[in-house]
């Protein structure tokens, strides 16, 4: 009895652990009896042992994998059944690139299943998988949740970037709710609909009807999809709410073996150039998959502008799309136009690599031009772009890049422009562009030819000017002439394009030969140097230094912030005999001394324009010429200018101030003020006051001269002697002493008059006596004009008034009274004389310098006797 106890309590530990060592080694024995179900190539494999409880089991990992590729990879699943099979998933990573190795499957001799009979064997089971991961998008992952029955399969998808509710009833398939976020979209695409499945589910719906919303980013109005099908033939028709014309219409064939959209219209309008034309495309062996299928296709652009029509043609293939090597061979042929300008296009080119990382390479052959107007003013003769051996992937740009540019402009010339370099995959802040350039054209302003040549690179995110050369031949303008101006590098023009700490550097050079002016000013040769240093082109300070023989420097610094130009400049106190080559040799002046300085702020932008405010000053300034010296010169200059008007005197008048000024006479303490608006208005005149000036032993003032004029300015004269004034003129016909005073009401804004009811008179007793030889000279010539000649011998005046008026001519007209006493040979008579004079100012002025005029003439044309010549007659014949 006790050996039968022994072997009934031994097959009772058996049945008790053998379970429990099947279940403690599920990990070890399952991949392989799941092996006998699983396609062949493929496994299972757990990294920890699976865990029963009492009324579920949970699997910490699991991976599903084909050869050494995971298709699939599970962590903390949990499998119970409280009412129906019940699955839960912590996460759930799908490897889509692994699909593609997972062997063919075998046609069976067996009919397929109709979707009825795989509904049948579906268990009642909830499955929810709490993140679900599809690479490589990973950027959908989300939330699932499946409801399963034989009846009714619904699925609810819940992610931050996508959102999907969908139920499944016999053959009726309904999307009740389909949203999708695009990166940079405000609007999520949203989708619903309704689809009849086959009986047999082994292609695409037999019939169906669904609709879109989505936002387009170059449309301001949402746009509405619409997809309809019966059989094996439909339509999608995509419509933007503000244009009655589709933007897509692409009629569909559908057959077992091949997908046909043909006879396809599309519409679109891009940066305001409406683009149209016609669409179709071939899909074969569709139903063998993406890698299998062969896709061809044909597309065509027409465009229309001031030129005309254009038409492009884009063809496809026919070629392959695979997540692994597609070979798509593509050819964009023809020509756009928009506005002016013309674009034609021969771009032969082949598409290779996965769909997830695309290569676009450009074949021999492959080129852009354009031609026409840019802008009104600027024609563009020619632009060339050979392309071929260029390589476009999302790592960017590879390979030779090169342009020609022709053009001119109306008013500035024409030139010619090339660019050579090679890019290293690159895109903007990412790898490696390295350039040259060169060109050269014509600056028809200034009768001036131009060269440039440099070199440059983009690396990563710095953009570097590493050499730069631009000249000109010279820059002429109107009697200006500067000889051989060119702008290099003194250090390398550095833009770092770091968000975080980004910084634009650099030096530059603009040097220019002799610059000469009209009637032989010459300013010396020139430099300016400066620096930049600031975040970016748009924004960064400046400051440098301008050089001119012994002019200078002119110190300048500022900033510029992408719209407004803001700067300062300081010329240091100078010795103004540094401005003798400014000084033209035939005037003869010699600058003596004195001293200059200045400083100006300055700001420019496209909505103010350029202004500038400061002030100038010289100081004890001195200038000789032949015939008269001034010195001690005192100018002071504050000044604004905006708007094409300068403000003088902004925080004080405009004073000039001069010692003396020597020339036939000598005036002395010479003063004036200036202040107000130019060009003038009413709302903002222009005053000229303190204006006087201590000449021939008296005094000449005005008080003030408004402009806009509406009343004379009273020049007054007091007590200039007559003496002086004479001597100054020196007549040798007469001689006059004795003090002169009057007002002259002077004009500058009148029609007629200069000077319009001017007087002049004497405060004292004057005299005047005419000389002897031509007192005698007139007695002899006239007898009756001689005693009236002979009363003005000598004559001592006691009253005198002269009126004067002077026209805009220059005609001077007087009229004079004068009463005294002529003293001839011991006898005294009383004299009134009146008397009228006519002259023309002008001409008068020009006779008192007769004798500079005659000077200066024969210099230029007097020669002394040849020895070759010694008869005039003989010289007159070479001559």
């Amino acid at each position: 009895m006790r050996g039968k106890y022994k072997a009934a309590i031994a097959l009772l530990l058996l049945f008790i652990l053998l379970p429990l060592t099947l279940l403690m080694t599920l990990a070890q024995w399952l991949p392989t009896l799941a092996g006998i179900w699983l396609p062949v190539g493929t496994r299972i494999a757990f990294e920890e042992s699976p865990r029963v409880h009492r009324n579920h089991i949970v699997i910490p990992d699991l991976r599903y994998l084909v050869e050494d590729c995971e298709i699939a990879r599970v962590k903390i699943a949990t499998v119970s059944h409280p009412s129906r099979w019940k699955l839960d998933v912590g996460e759930l990573d799908l490897n889509t690139a692994c699909l593609s190795q997972l062997p063919q499957a075998e046609h069976a001799n067996t009919a397929p299943k109709t979707l009825a009979e795989w509904q049948s064997l579906l268990p009642n089971t909830w499955l929810t998988v709490d993140r679900l991961t599809l690479s490589p998008w990973q950027q959908w992952q989300g939330k699932l949740n499946v409801s399963l029955t034989p009846s009714a399969q619904e699925i609810i998808y819940q992610g931050e970037q996508v959102k999907v509710r969908g139920s499944l009833r016999g053959q009726k398939l309904t999307l009740s709710e389909f949203e999708l976020r695009l990166p940079n979209s405000p609007q999520p695409i949203a989708l619903t609909g309704e689809f009849t499945l086959p009986v047999i589910p082994d292609g695409a719906p037999v019939k169906g009807h669904a609709q879109a919303t989505f936002n387009v980013p170059q449309l301001s109005a949402l746009v509405d999809a619409e997809l309809d099908w019966q059989e094996n033939r439909g339509q999608l028709v995509v419509m933007s709410r503000d244009d009655p014309d589709p933007l897509l219409d692409l009629p569909w064939q559908l057959t077992a073996d091949q997908l046909t959209v043909s006879d396809g219209r599309w519409n679109a309008a891009l940066s305001g150039l409406p683009l149209s034309g016609r669409v179709g495309v071939k899909v074969e062996n569709w139903q063998q998959g993406l890698e299998q299928a062969t896709i061809s296709g044909r597309l065509n652009v027409l465009t229309q502008g001031d030129a005309g029509k254009g038409n492009a043609v884009l063809t496809v293939g026919p070629g392959k799309l695979s997540m692994d090597n597609s070979t798509m061979p593509l050819q964009l042929t023809g020509e756009a136009k928009q506005g002016d300008l013309i674009l034609y296009a021969i771009l032969p080119g082949q598409l290779t690599g996965s769909l997830v990382d695309p290569q676009l390479s450009f074949e021999p052959g492959a080129l852009l031009r354009s031609r026409g107007r840019v802008i009104n003013s600027l024609n563009i003769d020619e632009i060339r772009l050979p392309l071929a051996g260029v390589k476009l992937s999302q790592k960017g740009v590879d390979g030779r890049l090169q342009a020609i540019l022709k053009a001119h402009e109306n008013e500035m010339g024409n030139f010619v422009l090339h660019l050579d370099g090679q890019a290293n995959d690159f895109l903007p802040d990412s790898g490696l562009w390295q350039w040259r350039y060169w060109g050269e054209g014509n600056f028809t302003p200034m009768s001036a030819r131009w060269d440039v040549a440099g070199k440059g690179e983009w690396r990563d995110s710095v953009i570097e000017l590493t050499e730069l050369a631009t000249g000109f031949d010279k820059l002429q303008y109107g009697t200006m002439l500067m000889s051989k101006p060119q702008l290099v590098l003194d250090k390398p023009v550095r833009w770092q394009r770091d968000e975080t700490h980004p910084h634009f550097s650099g030096a530059l050079s603009l040097d220019a030969g002799q610059t000469s002016f009209s009637g032989g000013s010459v300013l010396p040769a020139s430099t300016l140097k400066f620096s930049v240093d600031g975040r970016e082109p748009t924004f960064f300070q400046f400051k440098g230094d301008l050089h001119a023989g012994a002019i200078g420097p002119v110190r300048v610094n500022g900033r510029w912030d992408g719209e407004r130009l803001r700067g300062q400049a300081w010329w240091p106190k100078q010795s103004l005999t540094v401005f003798q080559p400014l000084v033209p040799p035939d005037w003869k002046m010699n600058l003596r001394d004195g001293e200059l300085y200045a400083q100006v702020a300055f700001s420019a932008a496209a909505d103010q324009g350029f202004e500038a405010g400061g002030h100038g000053v010289l100081k004890n300034g001195s200038a000789w010429l032949p015939d008269n010296q001034i010195n001690g010169v005192d100018f002071v200059l504050p000044f604004r200018f905006s708007e094409g008007t300068w403000s003088l005197g902004t925080r004080g008048p405009v004073t000039l101030r001069i010692a003396e000024a020597i020339n036939q006479f000598t005036a002395r303490n010479i003063t004036a003020d200036l202040q107000g608006n130019y060009p003038w208005s009413e709302e903002q005149p222009l005053l000229l006051t303190n204006v006087s000036t201590d000449v021939m032993g008296g005094k000449i003032t005005l008080q003030q001269l408004r402009m806009p004029q509406h009343d004379p300015a009273l020049l007054r004269v007091q007590n200039i002697s007559s003496s002086e004034l004479i001597s100054a003129v020196n007549p040798k016909q007469f001689a006059m002493s004795g003090p002169v005073s009057g007002a002259l009401p002077f004009w500058l804004e009148n029609e007629k008059w200069i000077i319009k009811d001017g007087w002049l008179t004497n405060p004292g007793t004057m005299t005047l006596r005419i000389d002897k030889d031509t007192a005698d000279a007139i007695v002899k010539d006239n007898m009756a004009a001689g005693v009236a000649i002979n009363w003005l011998r000598y004559m001592e005046i006691s009253r005198s008034w002269t009126k004067i008026n002077v026209d805009n001519l220059g005609v001077l007209t007087m009229q004079a009274a004068i009463s005294g006493i002529s003293r001839v040979d011991g006898k005294s008579n009383a004299v009134n004389l009146n008397y009228t004079h006519e002259e023309n100012l002008f001409t008068l002025w020009r006779s008192l310098r007769y004798g500079d005029n005659l000077q200066a003439w024969l210099e230029q044309h007097a020669a002394l006797p040849d020895a070759r010549c010694p008869t005039g007659k003989e010289c007159e014949e070479q001559r």
